[in-house]
């Protein structure tokens, strides 16, 4: 894989972290008083996480990650960028979390971290930006403890086939093993942050990633696909109920998230 899409984005991802702990979206400043910024769809699927140890792949600058040390797990965060990880790290510090935060490209991860964990966890708008699902299933299968569980919460790839901007379909389903390259302006959490600079995505359908991970020896023990999306993150959404967001120009039910639930044997 050629080395200028990851750096690419890690490059697109460093300039996007500063914008991000300032932007409205991420509400840091609730964070840091005490708010749970995990949602509904991850917070039932794994239940009490207490004295259990997590590792939060692509985890950006680690909010989520240390909402699960909040609720009593020992976490470790992966991201590939410096300032998202350097960022993670100043609020362990700040709030007096326990945490570790490591900086890698996930499929990298196996060379730059030891230990297994109880939990893998992963969530929202993260494995478009891996070129190699089989890589990334391997590195869950080399992390977790045996009767461990990997949980990931996903927007839908059927989603992703929508250019949101132009409301109309743009990009394939299926995996064509080659990247899209987009030139981005502003970020899902702040539209006016100032940067523009290319980025590079990967398409992968539900098939894609189910096989990748029962490929890699894990076993589904639970798939869930939801009708609405728990971020206001899309240009066309609306907001149906309490953190509940559905992009709504056809005015009928699609999917926008998915979950998985697997368990190594």
């Amino acid at each position: 894989m050629d080395s200028k899409y990851i750096d690419t984005n890690k490059s697109l991802w460093n300039a996007k972290t500063q914008f991000h702990l300032q932007s409205d979206f991420y509400e840091l400043e609730a964070f840091k008083k005490g708010k749970n910024m995990l949602k509904s769809i991850e917070l039932e699927a794994l239940g009490d996480v207490s004295g259990k140890s997590l590792l939060h792949l692509q985890c950006h600058f680690g909010q989520d990650t240390l909402c699960w040390a909040r609720l009593g797990a020992d976490v470790c965060g992966a991201d590939l960028s410096e300032a998202s990880i350097e960022a993670a790290k100043q609020l362990s510090d700040e709030l007096k979390i326990p945490a570790k935060f490591v900086q890698s490209n996930v499929l990298e991860l196996d060379a730059n971290l030891d230990g297994q964990y109880d939990i893998v966890f992963t969530s929202y708008g993260v494995i478009g930006w891996l070129p190699d699902l089989d890589k990334w299933a391997s590195v869950i299968n080399h992390f977790l403890k045996p009767g461990g569980t990997f949980y990931m919460a996903e927007f839908h790839p059927f989603l992703y086939i929508h250019e949101f901007d132009e409301q109309k379909i743009k990009f394939p389903y299926f995996n064509p093993g080659v990247p899209f390259e987009e030139e981005e302006e502003g970020t899902y959490a702040d539209r006016d942050a100032g940067i523009k600079q290319k980025e590079y995505f990967w398409m992968h359908s539900l098939s894609e990633v189910i096989q990748a991970l029962i490929g890699n020896g894990l076993q589904i023990e639970e798939f869930k696909e939801f009708d609405y999306a728990p971020y206001n993150c899309l240009p066309h959404m609306t907001e149906r109920k309490s953190g509940e967001f559905i992009y709504s120009d056809y005015g009928v039910a699609l999917p926008h998230v998915f979950s998985i639930k697997a368990v190594k044997p």
